[in-house]
């Protein structure tokens, strides 16, 4: 996992250590000593001077390397006193030239450096500031996952087995394509549509594969994302999933696990005050502040409706329940077959069989039947999965205990 950067004081002493230091070096490779014109004069006659620069009023120039150490000798400058200079610097074979070099580059590593330094260690700060703000700011941000109509390859050949609750959402995919046959004679589709079924019997998928067959953005979250310990941030968590769903109309809201957030009124331990609450009033305004033909509906899951606020199931909000029962052995076969297409299987394998002896199993326990079977023998070194394979998973399986 990556590690965010944390800024840190200790950050601005080291930068500002490091300035000095370059500063020390900087001077010490450039450093320029002043000396009187006489001892000029002095150097000059030992022949200790390697050349000069002339200006009008100074002369700039470097001694010779001395002893072991040849190479570059020591910077100096003085005051031009003598006019006549050029002949004695002749005299004494000295190169001289009538400028004095640039400093530019002295210049910018001396002062430029140390000012995109510090300049570097205050957008860190500064930048470090702004995130906690926004991290503050976005506590109101919904959570939802957005799918964009490219992104969502879910259709209803995906969600077998849940062939009568299909039938029902059809409606709702034709809505979203043609929303003028509808609206043109007045008729208003549900708001809400209201998924109850058990566990694992294909609920989320179903969901998907009705924005997919729509061909709309998808939001996806969770019931127990919206509630929070801090009162307040639930509700805002409501609104702006609204306003996002509404600009990116025609799409589908998708809450599962309604029941975690929409739970009867007046039963909790803070009584009618407490955050859950004040976002589910916030989820029951919302829902009746928009209009059908704004192009967004509401698809929630859950497997206990009997808890559910009776202000949510009422016209006009969840108007739809559709029942997505444990599949029968149709519609376990179905499944099978949607799962097994990828999978490497050997032509021993019976969908039909193996469909007859996994009564009581949701979709859930048959994908999970196969992904055990492929990893059986895959275990055994197989290149392809056998029946024996799907029958010990099938035996293995805690939901077939659970059914037995």
């Amino acid at each position: 996992m990556e590690k965010k950067f944390k800024f840190s004081i200790w950050y601005v002493v080291l930068g500002i250590w490091v300035v000095i230091l370059v500063q020390n070096m900087l001077s010490s490779a450039f450093s320029i000593r002043t000396i009187p014109y006489s001892e000029f004069l002095k150097m000059l006659k030992e022949n200790r001077v390697e050349e000069v620069a002339i200006t009008e009023n100074q002369i700039q120039g470097k001694l010779k390397g001395e002893g072991e150490t040849s190479g570059k000798g020591q910077l100096f400058k003085t005051v031009r006193v003598d006019p006549n200079i050029s002949n004695l610097l002749e005299e004494h074979n000295v190169t001289f030239k009538g400028q004095v070099e640039s400093t530019f580059l002295r210049n910018l590593l001396s002062w430029v450096f140390p000012i995109l330094l510090f300049i570097g260690i205050w957008y860190l700060f500064m930048k470090r500031m702004a995130g906690q703000q926004a991290g503050f700011m976005t506590l109101g941000k919904n959570k939802a996952k957005i799918y964009m109509e490219e992104e969502l390859e879910v259709t209803f050949d995906d969600a077998a087995g849940v062939d009568e609750a299909k039938q029902e959402l059809v409606e709702v995919i034709e809505f979203l394509k043609e929303p003028e046959r509808f609206t043109r004679l007045g008729g208003q589709m549900p708001r809400g549509i209201l998924l109850v079924g058990p566990p694992g019997t294909g609920k989320t998928l179903l969901a998907k594969a009705v924005a997919g067959e729509s061909g709309v953005p998808f939001f996806s979250l969770s019931g127990s994302e919206f509630v929070e310990m801090f009162v307040g941030l639930g509700a805002a968590r409501v609104r702006d999933l609204f306003v996002q769903a509404r600009e990116k109309a025609p799409c589908i809201i998708f809450i599962d696990e309604l029941d975690a957030l929409g739970k009867a009124r007046g039963f909790g331990t803070m009584g009618g005050h407490d955050e859950r609450e004040q976002t589910l009033n916030q989820l029951l305004v919302e829902m009746d502040g928009f209009e059908s033909n704004e192009g967004v509906i509401l698809i929630s899951a859950t497997n206990r409706p009997d808890v559910l606020d009776p202000a949510l199931l009422r016209p006009g909000r969840f108007d739809r329940q559709v029942v997505v029962p444990i599949p029968d052995i149709k519609g376990r076969e179905g499944i099978l077959r949607v799962h097994l297409k990828k999978k490497l299987v050997a032509g021993d394998v019976d969908v039909s069989v193996l469909s007859r002896g996994t009564p009581g199993f949701t979709g859930a326990d048959l994908e999970n039947m196969v992904n055990e079977a492929a990893l059986m023998a895959a275990r055994r070194g197989k290149d392809r999965v056998e029946m024996i394979d799907f029958e010990v998973a099938n035996t293995d399986c805690p939901c077939h205990g659970e059914q037995g």
